[in-house]
């Protein structure tokens, strides 16, 4: 019989990811977003326009029953939007009743099996002041200090989706994601995460130049495979494992040496100008001892990799871009 899923979120970055691999499983895919996903070649089974803050359209998304149902969608971005302190109402007012639609809706629907994606920065900022040695296993969630109304708004939704695992014997499984990158997502315009940009800035400059960099660059965060992530989401959602557990890597580097080794895998020689800037915590790492112990799993491809082909694909988009733009001028 074929697989029934619904992604919520499918035209975002991991979200059109997703949608490939359960395309490529058989599954009969209904994705779901306020807009068409920009650059994916991948296309569900069915797409619906919509905004899952209106409870009249979660009714029509969530209108048959799905084997499982993956909640992706959110009002997020890179620093520069969600650390800026500018958009701090509409993520959590938007994020916050896109959850609470759609747990509504799937409890009416009686449909148990549910994704989460909750993210790393739920932890408190009082274990992530040193670079070197941040706390981040999923014990240490309690007693709560996000760095960000973002984080915050991920904790509760945490807190919902396990209340309605409590209260009504939903199968909701929770994974923290940590700073997922790779190709076919946000590369520029503001809402691009760190390993887009400093590809983007590189793919620009030319052997010698300098790039801007926010803070001194010794923030130390892991970052994560778009590809590992979404077998890290599958595993947990078709496991008897609920979560949280973390999805992310344990490869932790500072900024300027992910600067270092993008601008190798460039070939060119780049110079960082350190700049002001929204930063986030000193450090991040994703703490992978309880994946390993509960899935027997955890990710493993190096930074470099999936730097390289996410390189690639960015360099083509700013290559493409500043053709049109010559051909337009």
């Amino acid at each position: 019989m074929t697989k029934s899923v619904l992604v919520c979120g499918a035209g975002g970055f991991i979200g059109g990811h997703l949608v490939r691999r359960l395309m490529e499983e058989g599954c009969w895919v209904r994705g779901v977003d306020n807009k068409r996903h920009e650059y994916s070649s991948a296309h569900p089974t069915e797409f619906m326009l919509g905004d899952l803050c209106d409870q009249q359209f979660v009714a029509k998304v969530v209108d048959r029953d799905y084997d499982e149902v993956y909640q992706l969608a959110a009002d997020m971005g890179g620093a520069g939007y969600i650390f800026s302190g500018e958009n701090d109402a509409a993520i959590m007012q938007n994020s916050a009743t896109i959850n609470l639609n759609m747990l509504n809706a799937c409890h009416r629907r009686s449909i148990g099996r549910i994704f989460y994606s909750s993210s790393a920065c739920i932890y408190p900022a009082h274990n992530q002041t040193d670079p070197d040695n941040p706390n981040c296993a999923e014990d240490s969630a309690y007693p709560a200090a996000p760095d960000s109304e973002y984080g915050w708004e991920k904790l509760f939704s945490e807190r919902l989706h396990m209340a309605y695992r409590h209260n009504y014997g939903m199968d909701v499984h929770v994974a923290r994601y940590h700073n997922i990158f790779g190709p076919e997502g946000t590369w520029a315009g503001g809402r691009e995460k760190a390993p887009a940009a400093i590809c983007r800035k590189i793919a620009m400059a030319s052997d010698g130049d300098a790039i801007e960099v926010w803070g001194d660059g010794c923030q130390t965060r892991s970052f994560l495979y778009v590809d590992e992530c979404v077998e890290g989401t599958l595993r947990l959602m078709r496991s008897d494992i609920r979560g949280p557990l973390n999805i992310g890597s344990e490869e932790m580097v500072t900024i300027n040496q992910m600067v270092d080794l993008v601008a190798d895998i460039a070939g060119k020689k780049i110079i960082k100008r350190h700049i002001a800037g929204p930063l986030g915590v000193r450090g991040r790492n994703s703490d992978n001892r309880l994946i390993q112990e509960q899935l027997n799993w955890a990710p493993s491809e190096s930074l470099r990799a999936g730097l390289e082909k996410t390189y690639a694909w960015i360099a083509l988009q700013v290559e493409q871009s500043m053709a049109q733009v010559a051909k337009v001028a």
